[in-house]
């Protein structure tokens, strides 16, 4: 069953961002774009150039009124060490939330039960806490973040012009489209 169009389920985490502990719940969601990026576990392989990609572009996803949690069924203990020890994982300034009640990873349905672990899960949340995209990876596959920030700006552009869509490859600027009867087949 897809996520897309729901509404985050409640919850409360402890979380690590820049030397500090914090609580944050689904309310942190609301009244601004929001990315949340669940991976497998703390001091492994491919998490690490994961989030490492996803903080080269934080700077951007910032300018464009986004917020980045990255989740793991790890502790904001872990987020912690990790953060100290490793020098990909030390560049981050974006919330790391731990999630070891799984809470979070069963409400977007990424918990894999057998393991106890997080799939590689990317979330686009509006402003109003909707989910508006997912994306799942097996566990080998990386993801590109760079690949976020065209998808964002299509949501955005269309919650801020109803009765528009962005076609596929749509880029900032380029022509949009009117479904109508009139484009029927047309395509």
């Amino acid at each position: 069953m897809s996520l897309v169009g729901k509404e985050v389920l409640p919850f409360k985490a402890q979380a690590f961002q820049q030397g500090d502990f914090l609580e944050v719940t689904e309310e942190n969601f609301k009244g601004q774009w929001s990315v949340v990026c669940f991976y497998p576990a703390d001091f492994t392989f491919v998490c690490p150039t994961e989030l490492e990609d996803l903080q080269a572009y934080y700077g951007e996803l910032k300018e464009l009124g986004v917020e980045v949690y990255s989740v793991s069924t790890d502790t904001h203990f872990t987020h912690k060490a990790w953060h100290e020890h490793s020098p990909a994982i030390g560049k981050i300034e974006y919330i790391m939330i731990g999630d070891p009640s799984q809470t979070i990873s069963r409400n977007f349905e990424v918990l894999r039960e057998e393991e106890g672990l997080a799939d590689r899960g990317t979330f686009i949340i509006d402003p109003d806490g909707i989910i508006q995209a997912v994306e799942i990876n097996a566990d080998g596959i990386g993801r590109d973040a760079s690949t976020l920030i065209n998808k964002i700006k299509a949501a955005q552009y269309v919650r801020n012009n109803p009765g528009e869509v962005c076609p596929a490859k749509w880029e900032e600027g380029e022509d949009t489209l009117k479904p109508s009867l009139d484009l029927v087949g047309k395509i």
